[in-house]
């Protein structure tokens, strides 16, 4: 990141929210990688990996969210602007250790501005979709950790998290 501040674009000189203009900016291949996790208790995610919570494949059904998400991140979020999505994917693992179901998704366009915000909305709807379909049996199931891993593409160039 670079020393000279940064400023919130999404307000205008008056301090009023608003939509940023990118129709100046060239179209270019933009992929966002985003994460989180949801923490269970162990009978929860057994339940999950063996099919049994009783509301059917809990993960396919998360999987499904998730897309869904991405795609609709603009209606969400005011001042996103929609963009022609070319591929979202979204994949789960099941960390028995640490009894959590883990979310990564990856968005990518060729668009005026990025896919960060379908990336973390996909994740952020996967698990309140695995939350929705247990939470007869565990309400006490925690989301953490969603955030940006990586982003490619843009004027504001690559960016990669810190482990």
């Amino acid at each position: 990141m670079s020393d000279k501040p940064q400023t919130l674009t999404h307000f205008d000189a008056g301090g009023r929210a608003h939509m940023v203009d990118v129709g100046d900016k060239p179209a270019t291949r933009r992929i966002a990688v985003a994460a989180g996790a949801i923490r269970m208790q162990p009978a929860t995610l057994a339940r999950i990996r063996d099919g049994s919570a009783g509301k059917g494949d809990v993960l396919g059904i998360a999987r499904i969210a998730a897309i869904q998400a991405a795609k609709r991140t603009a209606e969400l979020i005011p001042l996103c602007h929609q963009v022609p999505l070319s591929r979202v994917s979204a994949e789960f693992h099941i960390d028995e250790k640490e009894s959590r179901v883990h979310c990564e998704v990856r968005a990518e366009c060729t668009a005026q501005t990025g896919v960060e915000m379908e990336a973390l909305s996909a994740v952020s709807i996967g698990l309140l979709t695995i939350y929705d379909m247990c939470k007869a049996i565990d309400r006490a199931m925690v989301i953490e950790r969603i955030r940006l891993l990586e982003k490619s593409g843009g004027r504001s160039g690559d960016f990669v998290a810190d482990a």
